[in-house]
């Protein structure tokens, strides 16, 4: 394992959860909580174009390092939030405790077709 040096986790991201919450009509509406403010590298990792709606849409996959916390504990739950930096929304498709020692934590997310 490498060991993650502060200059390379230059990028300031906020990890969000999804709140389903109740309407004023009785239907469940999506809100997102702030779970933590973290330091991370941010690396494109290959992307690929998609056809949606007749237009031409970009995935741009991104692999983000950060410090391990014990709020990220459960891979599945951080798998189910997004992160946001500079006002763009990303997917968390995966997460990978690096060599289970809960030191680095690996997100494998992407950016574009959706805020989350």
């Amino acid at each position: 394992m490498i060991p993650i040096r502060s200059g390379d986790l230059r990028r300031r991201i906020t990890l969000q959860s999804r709140d389903l919450t109740v309407d004023a009509y009785g239907g469940q509406a999506t809100t997102w909580s702030d779970v933590a403010t973290v330091w991370a590298a941010i690396e494109p990792s290959g992307g690929r174009e998609l056809l949606s709606a007749q237009a031409m849409q970009i995935d741009q996959p991104v692999t983000v390092t950060m410090r391990w916390q014990s709020i990220f504990d459960d891979p599945k739950a951080v798998a189910a939030m997004r992160f946001v930096y500079r006002g763009r929304y990303f997917n968390i498709h995966g997460v990978a405790n690096e060599s289970e020692r809960d030191r680095v934590l690996t997100l494998i997310a992407s950016e574009g077709l959706n805020k989350g």
